[in-house]
């Protein structure tokens, strides 16, 4: 956006829209305003707020509909704190001052309440003290933004702002927002929030269920802010937390507290580990069921990630966007990166149907850092964006969808939830990720779990998935995974390639060994992978004699090839010398020091050895090329792909017709009692 210098110059306040009928008292909140923590760092405000100065230029020309008029705004790259936050839900806008509520938790997300509740009209109500205006705004799905109404507040004193806003312009995306501007007096802010003018269908009534893996203090973080907001703690009729780890969540300081304020709510169940599919799995079988076989009284079971920062609200948000959708359907938060907290990962994903990867959703990009460029900034962010399935770091299921679908597939980890999403949608029920319902998890830069223990949950669940959801014709899968085995030679990834091998050699076996294999599988994968130098981690690079080129790789690291010969060129000379018989003395001491980024195929196919940096930072991998593992996992491979794509028909056949039973009451009930 272009930076001004010019006095913002404000639009007269329009009147509020008439909609021909006395306005409606507000009766189902659907978003409160909310603001930072005390703690947060300053860049996450903009999550919050805007605080950038905005321009408005003269109106141009009224809008279709008669209620708004088009204003031209830019916003300057001054990103100074004017808002004084003093708690969770109250500001003080100080005076000659501009803060614009249009960020991700404070605009309302209009498109996707179009499109998919029975609402018609929202209403924005705030409480508010002091003097200044209020100045409402919206976009189109393309990010043009638009005055819509505003009401002066001249006389210093309390204020009860309730404007009804219309949603029927928002067909294909755009939000509403709001913006605070003071002259001589401050302007404070007491309340507010986006509500609907009819009591919400259904009950408010959610079940929590997170399950964990040794990570307890995450989880108390977690129970502590589930319990320190009254309004969210009303909704919530059960907690269920699955202890699958060796380090209980009930030893962990601060869980006393933490389980007090949920007051009585908790339930924590040890088992084995199962994974995360087998810890949702028993979340919606006590849902459902519990120990009588009635199940806990709720109407919505809320998943979640064990190693998340929750925003509490967006519990609040996503049970109202439950109640009021037109149809049972999923409602999923949106990834916000726990590393770099301003920043929103993923949009929303989709699962290509041929290929059957999963992918961010088209036209959106990830990793997107609010702080760099705000939600006024950036047109994508207002088109509406579809989705096939939520990631279960956050996605609300209502019971009904969950009695008519059953449990998630047994398949420990990888794939449960896009199956779920795909399951769901072929049933009738959409799946909505919802901007402005989101929670902080691990951003997928900090990881790449396809080359670790995890590769062999990454091909064997895609391969159950496919069968179940995918193509007839599994040409396009077949040829991704024939890729990916050639990349992970290249890369002398070799545990993975054996992975790989189990997985392929698990499917082929059929839906009959997926409940036998979930007790047991990680316990085989961990034996495995340590047969292999890549899968032996090492703690640091000075374990192994170090590289003598170290100081020139930055010089001699070769550049991506670009295009389609050079790329075929790259692979030709990567996989002719991985078919070389390699040095002795290239097995003992690396060739190169190589980070995590800069470990691509066009660079470790051309070395017999390398120490490769983990993708956490935390360690390194020893790698050293084998020409005859190259060849001989090369060759089963190609056999597997081979078998699969002739038994294609009858092993989608067998999947299709196991699914009631891998996902019933009685397969999963043998688990969870064994």
């Amino acid at each position: 956006m272009t930076d001004v210098a010019t006095e913002t110059a404000r639009p007269a306040p329009n009147p509020r829209p008439d909609l021909g009928q006395p306005p409606a008292q507000p009766r189902s909140l659907l978003q409160r305003v909310i603001l930072p923590r005390p703690a947060d760092p300053v860049r996450v405000r903009s999550l919050y707020v805007d605080e950038r100065t905005a321009t408005r230029l003269a109106p141009t020309e009224p809008d279709p509909d008669g209620l708004s008029t088009p204003m031209a705004l830019t916003v300057s790259a001054a990103n100074g704190r004017r808002l004084r936050v003093t708690s969770r839900t109250t500001a003080v806008v100080p005076e000659q001052s501009e803060v614009s509520f249009g960020a991700y938790f404070n605009a309302f997300a209009a498109g996707y309440w179009r499109r998919w509740s029975i609402l018609t009209e929202v209403r924005l109500r705030l409480s508010l003290e002091g003097a200044g205006r209020v100045d409402v705004y919206r976009t189109k799905a393309d990010g043009t933004q638009i005055y819509v109404c505003g009401e002066l507040l001249a006389e210093p004193g309390r204020h009860d702002v309730d404007l009804p806003l219309d949603l029927h312009p928002f067909e294909d995306g755009g939000w509403y927002w709001f913006d605070l501007t003071t002259d001589d007096h401050e302007l404070v802010v007491r309340e507010g929030g986006w509500y609907a003018p009819q009591e919400a269908p259904g009950r408010a009534a959610v079940t929590i269920g997170m399950p964990t893996f040794n990570r307890p203090a995450d989880c108390v973080a977690t129970l502590a802010a589930i319990g320190e907001d009254p309004a969210v703690l009303d909704v919530v009729t059960a907690v269920i937390l699955p202890d699958q780890g060796t380090r209980k969540v009930r030893d962990e300081d601060g869980y006393e507290h933490a389980a007090a304020r949920l007051g009585g709510r908790l339930r924590i169940i040890d088992q084995p580990n199962l994974g995360g599919s087998g810890g949702y799995a028993r979340i919606m079988y006590e849902a459902l069921y519990g120990a009588d076989g009635s199940g806990i009284d709720c109407e919505q079971i809320l998943f979640m990630d064990d190693d998340i920062l929750l925003e509490p609200d967006s519990i609040l948000r996503a049970v109202a966007f439950s109640r009021f959708a037109r149809e049972p359907m999923l409602v999923g938060g949106q990834m916000l990166s726990l590393q770099v907290r301003s920043q929103l990962s993923t949009m929303g994903e989709v699962v290509d149907r041929n290929a059957f990867l999963w992918r961010n959703a088209p036209q959106t990009e990830p990793h997107h850092d609010f702080a760099d460029q705000t939600l006024r900034q950036t047109s994508w962010l207002h088109r509406r964006v579809d989705v096939d399935y939520n990631a279960w770091w956050m996605c609300l299921i209502p019971r009904v969808v969950a009695e008519d679908l059953g449990l998630p597939l047994p398949l420990f980890i990888k794939w449960d939830d896009a199956e779920y999403g795909l399951r769901a949608r072929s049933r009738g029920y959409r799946t909505a990720t919802v901007p402005g319902i989101g929670i902080w998890h691990m951003s997928f830069l900090e990881k790449d779990d396809t080359s670790d223990w995890q590769a062999y949950f990454h091909y064997r669940n895609r391969f159950v998935a496919a069968a179940l959801h995918g193509p007839e014709d599994p040409k396009a899968l077949l040829r991704d995974t024939l890729k990916r085995t050639l990349r992970h030679l290249l890369l002398m990834e070799y545990s993975a390639v054996a992975l790989q091998e189990m997985a392929l050699r698990d499917f082929l076996a059929g839906p009959e060994a997926l409940f036998p294999k979930l007790p047991v599988v990680l316990g085989e994968i961990r034996a495995k992978r340590a047969e292999y130098d890549d899968g032996r981690p090492l703690d640091s690079a000075t374990e192994v004699p170090l590289s003598q080129l170290d100081e020139m790789a930055a010089q001699m690291f070769p550049e991506p090839p670009v295009g389609t010969v050079a790329i075929a060129k790259g692979l030709v000379k990567g996989v002719l010398h991985n078919l070389r018989p390699s040095e002795p003395a290239e097995q003992t001491v690396p060739q190169r020091n190589v980070s995590s980024r800069q470990a691509q195929w066009f660079v470790l196919s051309r070395l017999d050895s390398a120490t490769v940096t983990t993708p956490d930072g935390r360690g390194v991998t020893f790698r050293r090329r084998d020409r005859q593992l190259f060849v001989s996992q090369l060759r089963r491979s190609m056999g597997q792909l081979r078998e699969i794509g002739k038994s294609w028909p009858e092993l989608r056949r067998r999947y299709r017709e196991a699914q009631p039973e891998l996902t019933g009451r009685e397969g999963w009930r043998q688990i969870f009692e064994a």
